[in-house]
């Protein structure tokens, strides 16, 4: 730049030179008949010294020129790198985000590539580039304020208006993955109520109505559309079932049978993410270690890695290895020594619900009626048996569900003279 601003100068002070502005003056003289041998020769040596100034001029313009695009090459240059940091700085945010949410979201702020504002993170979020989008619904069920500011902003970014229910929750439910905890099912599912509601005023009497038919819809799709489910239900159950939820009231067969219909003939798409959904699933269980578990087939104690999160109990040959997996809502804990079994109560002889990989990555089911496992010491038996009977306690999503329908019912039987 120094140099640039040096050859900007030279040709300026060039241009003021003496013997040059004297040249302009003697250009406008066309009749030299008159000048004396003295001044022809000055007039002649004024001409020599004008050439040997032009090509000055020339070749300080030619480096003026080549400057002005070095300098310009260099300030492309640094925007260049400047674009190229904030991509790296963006891309790692967003891994950030896919191990842990929270983190991301302060590191992509700190970096000033996101403003820590509810309705920014939320349109970050919405556009969901690169992010995992088990993240981002665990994200957006958290229950700190900020984040419920941000739930908001996320599902007013959505336009349900003019969609039937199953449109509006194949839209909604593209957009993240539910988790797997029951409160934060409950915010966020409260929140695209009020949404649809806002959109399409009319169409249930309150948002408990759309709620818990949005519930019906989902439990709908996997009783239709899940292979172990063999008893499907009909049109006439799902009306059945709906019965009374509009504020004490029935909705329409018509509205029923066209949502059931919607649904029988095409599922919803649940998103897939990509290999650090697993990384997700793990990364903070309710409790991991190693057990043995008894073979099936083979009756010897073989050394697994358990993990036990989202109610399910899951176990490794080594840490780093496809699992298998325990249905963990139905079984039942005894215990002696160090051992406890699993099995479902009442009957022991059923086959427990389970599936495991197999080395060729054969997805088998599990074809066990008891899991019986021990533990290293009984301090470590006893704290597994504690988490997870906690596991297989009644499950809150249900209650929470129950929950709604009773204030359904309370609401009307207060309204009734």
């Amino acid at each position: 730049m120094k140099w640039f601003l040096s050859v900007f100068k030279r040709e300026k002070k060039l241009l003021g030179h003496p013997v040059f502005l004297c040249f302009i003056l003697l250009t406008s003289v066309t009749n030299i008949t008159n000048l004396s041998p003295e001044e022809r020769s000055e007039l002649e040596d004024i001409r020599r010294r004008k050439g040997v100034l032009l090509q000055e001029i020339q070749r300080l313009r030619e480096e003026l020129r080549e400057a002005i695009l070095e300098v310009e090459g260099l300030e492309t240059s640094t925007e260049g790198s400047k674009t190229l940091q904030k991509s790296r700085h963006v891309a790692m945010g967003r891994k950030k985000f896919n191990m842990d949410p929270k983190k991301g979201i302060v590191f992509l702020v700190e970096n000033e590539l996101l403003r820590h504002t509810a309705e920014d993170i939320a349109q970050f979020l919405y556009k969901g580039e690169g992010l995992n989008k088990t993240a981002i619904g665990d994200y957006l069920g958290e229950r700190d304020d900020f984040n419920i500011k941000v739930l908001q902003a996320f599902v007013d970014l959505h336009e349900f208006t003019d969609l039937n229910l199953v449109q509006a929750l194949r839209q909604f439910l593209w957009s993240f993955r539910l988790p797997g905890e029951a409160q934060k099912i409950d915010r966020m599912m409260e929140a695209f109520a009020q949404r649809y509601c806002h959109c399409n005023p009319g169409v249930f009497q309150s948002t408990d109505t759309c709620y818990v038919l949005s519930f019906a819809i989902i439990m709908l799709n996997t009783s239709l559309h899940n292979p172990n489910v063999r008893d499907k239900p009909g049109v006439d159950r799902f009306i059945s079932m709906n019965r009374g939820i509009n504020e004490g009231g029935d909705l329409p067969e018509e509205l029923l049978r066209n949502l059931y219909e919607s649904i029988k003939n095409e599922p919803f798409k649940i998103p897939e993410d990509d290999g650090n959904d697993l990384t997700h699933t793990f990364f903070n269980p309710d409790r991991e270690g190693w057990l043995l578990k008894l073979g099936g087939r083979v009756k010897t104690w073989k050394r697994r890695w358990f993990i036990l999160t989202d109610n399910c109990l899951y176990y490794f040959e080594y840490t780093t290895v496809s699992p298998g997996l325990l249905s963990g809502l139905i079984v039942h804990v005894d215990a002696s020594d160090n051992c406890f079994e699993l099995y479902i109560p009442n009957n022991r002889g059923q086959l427990i619900k389970a599936c495991k990989t197999e080395a060729d990555g054969r997805v088998v089911e599990g074809n066990h009626m008891v899991y019986r496992i021990s533990a290293p010491t009984p301090e470590e038996k006893d704290e597994w048996i504690h988490s997870i009977k906690s596991a297989v306690s009644v499950d809150p999503f249900y209650e929470m569900l129950a929950a709604r329908k009773k204030r359904i019912s309370l609401k009307k039987k207060e309204e009734q003279p």
